[in-house]
């Protein structure tokens, strides 16, 4: 299927649409889509990019202050085994697409209910993000979340859904060891993780009196060190004279 396209009240100046194929359409949809792009230095550049559309998805980190510990899940991931061999087995923060009617925030809370087996009083927004913007239109909404210890289930997924989900309970400290020594490689699961060690558990989760969340404390600079295998140094100075809680 081909269709011309110049949408000239929605391209942004300097991109002009030219024609769209659609290449697939199972799953999700992959297209191929011509256009003109106008350089900086005023040169038009005529090329084609392959965009897989995948719907939007949610991801949570869930942790616990008092403990110091996070849930994780581990699964088998397809594209990772294809490219890499060994066991296909990702740790990830709890995630999933969010349905056409459905809310970032409701979608987060439904799949740690699916995978985890919990439910979470109050989400911490925290950022969006593309993960692969060169060729994925999907974008990620980030939470926090609060777990109670012991209540988590030890295995999740939805079986009608072909999952097969491990939860995995650890130190937050451990975790942070483990995306630097490589046994965690999710992009979702590792910003969460380094938000969490800006911010330190305990400034996760900040309200108003009102009850209206805050966010996350701003950072200006950082400095983040490998000490040792399992040990990181942390300095943070803020924006703000708000000081941000030290690594839980």
């Amino acid at each position: 299927m081909s269709q011309h396209d110049s949408r000239p009240d929605n391209s942004p100046p300097g991109v002009r649409l030219l024609d769209t194929q659609e290449l697939a359409h199972d799953w999700t949809r992959l297209s191929k889509t011509r256009f003109e792009l106008q350089t900086r230095d005023g040169r038009t550049l005529n090329t084609a990019r392959e965009v897989y559309h995948l719907g939007d998805g949610a991801s949570v980190l869930l942790y616990n202050r008092a403990q110091g510990t996070v849930l994780l899940t581990r699964q088998f991931r397809l594209p990772a085994w294809l490219k890499d061999g060994g066991d296909g087995q990702l740790i990830e923060t709890c995630a999933g697409l969010i349905d056409p009617a459905d809310s970032p925030e409701s979608c987060a809370r439904r799949e740690v209910e699916e995978e985890m087996g919990l439910r979470v009083e109050h989400l911490q927004p925290v950022f969006q993000a593309y993960m692969s913007p060169g060729s994925v239109s999907q974008r990620l909404h980030l939470f926090c979340a609060e777990y109670t210890p012991g209540s988590a289930a030890a295995q999740g997924g939805l079986a009608e859904e072909g999952e097969d989900i491990e939860v995995l309970e650890m130190p937050f400290q451990q975790a942070l060891a483990m995306v630097y020594d490589g046994r965690i490689q999710d992009g979702k699961t590792i910003m969460l993780l380094l938000h969490a060690a800006l911010t330190g558990l305990d400034g996760l989760i900040q309200r108003r009196p009102e009850e209206k969340s805050l966010g996350s404390p701003l950072v200006k600079t950082c400095d983040l060190r490998i000490v040792s295998d399992h040990q990181h140094v942390l300095n943070v100075h803020p924006v703000s004279s708000t000081r941000p809680p030290p690594i839980a």
